[in-house]
């Protein structure tokens, strides 16, 4: 039900949204309690954020152990756009004093929830997160965006395997030319055409189901693993 609800919003936001933004355009209190209650407890040297939208936000919901169990801390929030998320990368991401950042965006950028797609302002936010961590000691795994061919709340976002393909390429050339930042490929494990999801993996074409995030822990393991050497 709460799924439904998300991708409801994405829809009336962008029938709406544009208008009138609310005054917590960032939904920084979201998380402001979780945080605070995070911060009162000792500092966890292995802690990882993960830092998303709606997939990050579900990931949680669907296997909240594997969370636990690895130290990682839910920031995902549905329908958000790569500059929400800067905004709030400081309460959600800095503050925490997190070892390492995980930072999956763009789905919703391309899906045009904030207006048109300008690929340039997203890789952009995605280089001033990757800038902030860097700042304060946090190493950042950037993940690709995940396969998908159509958005089911903005059927009207056109050549979307083309951007998110396109995206994905500036990301990686972003990453080779720095250091402590890494690059996390969902991508090529969640598709089988190299456009959409692979629908054993996925119910609505852009979230993944259970099987679909196993999927992606395996290779998140196998990426935190390496850093942990």
């Amino acid at each position: 039900m709460k799924r439904i609800l998300i991708i409801t919003i994405m829809f009336w936001n962008l029938l709406f949204g544009q208008a009138a933004e609310p005054a917590d355009w960032a939904n920084k209190a979201r998380y402001a309690e979780d945080n605070k209650t995070l911060l009162a407890m000792p500092e966890d040297p292995l802690r990882v954020v993960m830092m998303g939208n709606s997939i990050t936000e579900f990931w949680e919901e669907t296997h909240p152990g594997f969370f636990t169990a690895n130290h990682l801390v839910c920031r995902g929030i549905g329908g958000q756009v790569s500059s929400q998320m800067l905004a709030r990368f400081r309460q959600d991401v800095i503050n925490l004093k997190p070892r390492i950042v995980v930072i999956n965006c763009g789905t919703n950028d391309i899906a045009e929830n904030n207006g048109p797609y300008d690929e340039d302002i997203t890789l952009d936010n995605i280089k001033s997160m990757t800038e902030l961590a860097l700042a304060h000691g946090i190493e950042v795994v950037l993940t690709s965006v995940l396969p998908c061919d159509k958005f089911i709340w903005n059927p009207t976002a056109q050549r979307v395997p083309e951007k998110i393909a396109n995206l994905n390429s500036r990301i990686m050339g972003y990453i080779a030319k720095l250091s402590h930042v890494y690059y996390l490929d969902y991508f090529t494990y969640m598709t089988l055409d190299g456009q959409s999801m692979n629908s054993s993996y996925t119910d609505d074409g852009v979230h993944p189901n259970a099987l679909g995030y196993e999927v992606m822990e395996a290779q998140l393991l196998k990426r935190l693993e390496l850093l942990n050497q």
